[in-house]
């Protein structure tokens, strides 16, 4: 079943890509992800109001907003245990802002079949994490698939100058780096806190802690300086933002949370988003140089699927 859900959660990544890079063409950057904070919160407000009132609307539910929910072991902790629970999700909206900062203004600056290839190689990262971390060990299938994912970044940096995308100098090409590696922690720090906390617990208050962190950044580098940066406009894709990463997060939540679950194989499949955001980036968005960067993404998809043969 875990499996499955990491399949739905890359579909839904692979539209979240799509709307995000939509909603951020020619538009300020923080107040978008602004108001992706404040619209999933709003999506997840009925489960916060629950946690808070106590009211038990979802008590015994895949719903239930309890802090160990689906945890019984640890359900009888002391009373201190839930302001534990709540500095553990306040360090994970600390690691996921730092990331998503980096990932919207390099999406804004670069193709988006540029920015999903980048992406796709996440699970390289946390394959590496989970061996060093959980002490998952790689074989030969999985380091083939390190191998390919490495030359497939090397090659789709060529093919990328002929965009005047320079790797090596493209400060936004650092920032999705940055925020593939953010992301890479991010994903092994769910593995461990989904291991105490149930999901919905997670997903409902690290959305509004977040919100509450990128109003302080808004409010603090944004709006002093509104009128001599990139303004900001309107777009109906910003709420789809929010409501496909929500969606997305939802089923990854609920595979991670799932005993048998393996971090390394559910990264690797979320990053299959990028068949999803590549094809919109060609249909869609009428994007340049294709034909390279499909090889690109090729050699990527065959990395990924050596990886899932050596994890399996």
């Amino acid at each position: 079943m875990w499996l499955l859900l990491a399949f739905v959660s890359a579909g839904l990544l692979g539209l979240y890509d799509t709307s995000k890079k939509t909603a951020l063409r020619d538009n300020a950057v923080l107040p978008v992800l602004f108001l992706n904070t404040l619209f999933s919160t709003l999506i997840f407000s009925p489960f916060i109001i629950d946690g808070v009132l106590g009211t038990g609307w979802f008590s015994g539910t895949f719903l239930d907003n309890a802090p160990y929910a689906g945890h019984p072991e640890t359900s009888g902790a002391q009373e201190h245990s839930v302001l534990h629970a709540h500095l553990l999700i306040i360090v994970k909206s600390v690691i996921v802002l730092t990331s998503w900062i980096f990932g919207y203004f390099g999406m804004k600056h670069l193709p988006l079949t540029t920015v999903g290839p980048i992406n796709a190689t996440r699970p390289v990262l946390v394959l590496v994490g989970a061996m060093l971390v959980f002490g998952e060990r790689l074989n030969a299938y999985q380091w083939t698939g390190v191998l390919l994912s490495v030359v497939s970044l090397f090659l789709l940096s060529r093919s990328s100058k002929k965009e005047q995308v320079d790797f090596r100098h493209n400060r936004w090409v650092w920032a999705i780096a940055a925020a593939a590696v953010t992301g890479a922690i991010s994903g092994l720090y769910d593995k461990y806190i989904l291991g105490q906390l149930g999901p919905m617990f997670v997903q409902s208050w690290y959305n509004l802690y977040q919100l509450l962190m990128m109003g302080a950044v808004c409010l603090a580098l944004w709006y002093p300086n509104r009128n001599r940066t990139t303004p900001f406009r309107w777009s109906w894709a910003i709420p789809l933002i929010s409501v496909f990463l929500s969606a997305a997060d939802f089923a990854y939540f609920s595979a991670l949370n799932q005993p048998d679950s393996m971090i390394s194989v559910v990264s690797l499949v979320r990053r299959g988003s990028v068949i999803v955001s590549f094809a919109c980036g060609a249909l869609i968005l009428h994007e340049k140089n294709l034909r390279t960067k499909a090889v690109d993404l090729i050699l990527i998809l065959a990395g990924m699927l050596f990886i899932w043969l050596g994890s399996r």
